[in-house]
């Protein structure tokens, strides 16, 4: 777990909830009214397939008994089921359910937000994850990641 502060602070959660209060500050700010109902639908659809995603991700590490926190070593190599789309889908989900956001309280100017997100969770997170992957499981890293996308794909190798 978590030691410090600063440990508890930077965790993608965090990232998440500062990302979504930031669009959350510009709707208070500033009515858009591009999206529309439209854009509460899909915002909602978006919504729940993050949140869908998340907790089936969640799910089959906890059930392969490896770890869902970032820095701590993990366990096993997921590469099945939801891990065969995605080598990250709980940052997949972070991201749909950012957008999400961004479409419920209406906030276009908010959409590259996402991108900056996706950015930050890959330089702060995900580049360090993939060293500790590959060291840990060699090959078997190496042929998942051929064959799997970073945040979504699959190559038919």
């Amino acid at each position: 777990m978590p030691k410090t502060l600063t440990d508890w602070i930077d965790l993608p959660p965090v990232w998440l909830a500062l990302c979504m209060l930031v669009v959350w500050g510009f709707d208070q700010l500033m009515p858009w009214g591009l999206f529309g109902p439209s854009g509460r639908q899909a915002g909602a659809a978006l919504g729940v397939i993050g949140l869908g995603l998340m907790a089936a991700a969640v799910t089959q590490l906890l059930t392969a008994r490896t770890t869902v926190v970032p820095r701590r070593q993990p366990q096993t190599l997921v590469t099945g089921g939801l891990f065969a789309w995605s080598r990250n889908p709980i940052y997949l989900a972070d991201a749909l359910i950012l957008s999400a956001a961004i479409l419920w309280w209406d906030v276009p100017v908010a959409v590259p937000l996402v991108f900056g997100f996706m950015f930050l969770i890959q330089h702060r997170f995900i580049l360090r994850e993939e060293k500790v992957l590959r060291a840990a499981f060699g090959p078997a890293y190496t042929q998942w990641a051929a064959r799997t996308g970073r945040w979504f794909g699959r190559s038919l190798r």
